[in-house]
């Protein structure tokens, strides 16, 4: 069994695909799923996602295992067999861990006799964007769904191998991002007095989103607003340019925190353009909700975690990094937990990170109990 889940694992490492054309890595997991089990398959749920349906019977609880199909505009840097075979595009947030992990289940829950409720895999495009779980929920193929717990995990590099990190209510932030761009006038490099140039207003606008800051972890109203991309203008020293964009990824601990910042960035573009006579134009976009931990999915974490003899730790300050399982939290009694991947892991994100194999045995054993737990 470990065999088939690891060759998955290396096998989606090498074939990678970005958020919104998962069409192969979908594929991947329905052939082997078909290929191992019984277990119903619905696919193209929002897009390219698909679910595995075990039913034991129309009565009990739905539980909801959730995993991400999507990979990373990242240069694999790794020289190993099973690197990345597309060219800047890369599994460097263990999309592909996460996804043999759930798909690793169906060997266990084929086996199953339970005489209530029913397990759905869920395998959601597009995470890394933002999006994916939301179009999952509206789908109309989503409807037959209603799940009374939905589950999910995430590995963690510099946390201990085969660690549980169980956060106590959030598990990580809310997050926005957003552009505003400046126009005025072009002119003359000679003459700039003529045109209407948007370097000052930008300036004094990164000045004043710094003031925004709240950069203290235990703080409630903690934000961080960091700047990912700007530009003004092109290589052309005879012109002063009449726009200019400015990007920007904006993280909270709560949604009313974050409302309250748009409200704060929204008025203080407003009176930056007036000041300057400049015309402004916004917009926002992935938006990645809150993870909110139910207090009742959090206790079968924890059992879970102790009935296989894994290190528990609890932690209070969420994460800061987005991701979009706020969505199910939103809707359902849901819950995500952390996965050790080593002290010495690389970081997510990082070209030379890989997923660690030494903890999928420990993440499908943890989904297993919590499932009997449930069941029985």
């Amino acid at each position: 069994m470990m065999n088939e889940i690891l060759a998955l694992r290396k096998e989606l490492h090498a074939n990678p695909e970005l958020s919104g054309n998962e069409i192969n890595t979908a594929r991947r997991i329905k052939d082997f799923i078909s290929l191992h089990s019984n277990a119903e398959i619905i696919d193209n749920i929002g897009g390219n996602g698909l679910a595995a349906v075990f039913e034991f019977s129309k009565n009990g609880p739905q539980i909801m295992i959730r995993c991400e199909l999507d990979a990373l505009p990242i240069q694999e840097k790794n020289d190993f067999k099973h690197r990345s075979c597309i060219d800047g595009i890369s599994h460097k947030c263990g999309h592909d861990g996460h996804m043999s992990i759930v798909a690793g289940l169906i060997f266990w829950l084929r086996a199953q006799t339970f005489d209530k409720g029913q397990v759905v895999l869920l395998f959601q495009p597009a995470e890394e964007t933002g999006k994916g779980a939301h179009q999952m929920l509206t789908d109309k193929k989503f409807d037959r769904f209603s799940p009374d717990f939905v589950f999910a995990l995430h590995n963690l590099p510099g946390k201990p191998l085969n660690s549980v990190i169980l956060k106590k209510e959030f598990f990580s932030a809310t997050v926005k991002s957003m552009f505003v761009k400046f126009t005025g006038k072009e002119a003359h490099a000679s003459e700039p007095e003529n045109g209407n140039n948007p370097a000052l207003a930008i300036s004094k606008l990164i000045a004043e989103f710094s003031k925004l800051n709240t950069p203290e972890p235990s703080s409630p109203e903690f934000s961080i607003l960091t700047p990912v991309h700007f530009k003004m203008g092109d290589r052309s020293y005879g012109i002063s340019p009449a726009s200019a964009e400015l990007h920007y990824t904006i993280r909270a601990w709560s949604n009313p925190v974050m409302e309250e910042l748009m409200h704060k960035i929204k008025t203080l573009i407003a009176e930056i353009a007036d000041a300057h006579k400049l015309k402004q134009e916004t917009d926002w976009f992935e938006y990645f909700p809150e993870v909110k931990n139910d207090a009742g999915c959090n206790e079968i974490i924890e059992k879970a975690a102790n009935k296989n003899g894994l290190k528990l730790l609890k932690e209070d300050i969420p994460f800061r990094f987005g991701e979009d399982f706020g969505w199910y939290s939103k809707n359902y009694p849901a819950a995500m937990f952390g996965l050790g991947a080593g002290e010495n892991s690389p970081a997510l994100h990082h070209a030379d990170y890989d997923f660690p194999d030494e903890i999928l045995e420990s993440g499908i054993n943890m989904f297993q109990t919590m499932i009997e737990d449930i069941f029985t």
